[in-house]
């Protein structure tokens, strides 16, 4: 009977490696400000860099500012010497709320509305006759997680398809923040080289999420799947069973059928696609 073995901090560290680096390759995989939809395509690269966008309303006796800075290709650098009142690192658009009373100001709040750990971006072709794309982005809830008014956060920004003009803050319900942008960014093109799609009409406006986007994550998520299956069943082995070398591999058996098994699958797939050879004597009975 093998005897059972203390793990090893060569292979701990192993493990912990290739698992924080399946997880990073899947945010920075996350939006690289290049989507596609259909046979659109927009490079967003030019919007790249940190852009603000406030509002200020009346709430007396005070006045509150919203500020915003978004951005939207990387994370936002942080301020120095105001940790406690900016947004955590790995976040790309944070919003500060400000409230104003004789003259004093008081930060009252600081959301994370989009999070690099969180972002999974969908798009859509904006509806006729406007003419651009919407992309909408998620961050964690806010406050964190546990709170019973914990809120998921998310961002939609319209990038319309026109001159260059400053960002521009629409909306906040708590929840969703609704930003405008208009820019030639906001411009598809299409891999015949014609212009923007903004007549795609009906079709073009159900496009729905970007495709590409939703298979790069499912495959993501796949080959994190794996690294863990075969990480954790080899760590197992080893310190269950003391194995090593290639009995590390979890169902090392099950494995090695696999090969069998497939050429078996063809193989009955073959014979049964295969047409049937029909006798050239149709119809004579011998006697």
């Amino acid at each position: 009977m093998l005897s059972r073995h203390r793990p090893s901090p060569a292979l701990l560290y192993l493990l912990i490696v290739s698992s924080s680096t399946s997880v990073l390759a899947l945010q920075e995989q996350a939006f690289d400000c290049h989507v596609t939809i259909d046979s659109s395509k927009w490079d967003l690269t030019p919007l790249a860099g940190e852009h603000p966008a406030s509002r200020t309303r009346l709430t007396p006796p005070t006045t509150t500012t919203d500020d915003v800075v978004l951005n939207l290709c990387e994370d936002l650098k942080g301020e120095q010497g105001e940790n406690g009142d900016q947004c955590p690192s790995g976040t790309r658009c944070c919003l500060k709320q400000t409230n104003t009373k004789d003259g004093q100001n008081r930060i009252t709040s600081v959301i994370p509305i989009a999070q690099t750990a969180y972002l999974n971006v969908s798009s859509s072709i904006l509806p006729s006759p406007a003419k651009g794309l919407s992309l909408t982005m998620h961050g964690n809830s806010y406050p964190e997680s546990g709170s019973s008014d914990s809120t998921p956060q998310s961002l939609q920004v319209n990038i319309l398809c026109s001159e260059t003009q400053e960002l521009k803050f629409l909306g906040y319900d708590g929840s969703q923040l609704q930003l405008e942008w208009t820019h030639p960014a906001g411009c598809s093109t299409q891999d015949d080289g014609d212009g923007d799609k903004g007549d795609g009409g009906d079709d073009a406006g159900n496009s729905g999420e970007s495709v590409g986007s939703g298979l790069g994550f499912f495959f993501g998520m796949l080959i994190l799947a794996l690294v863990a299956y075969l990480g954790l069943g080899a760590y197992y082995n080893y310190t269950t069973y003391g194995a090593s070398g290639m009995d590390l591999i979890p169902h090392r058996d099950f494995w090695r059928e696999v090969p069998y098994m497939l050429k078996d699958v063809v193989s009955h797939l073959c014979s049964t696609v295969r047409p049937r050879r029909t006798s050239s004597r149709g119809g004579y009975i011998s006697v």
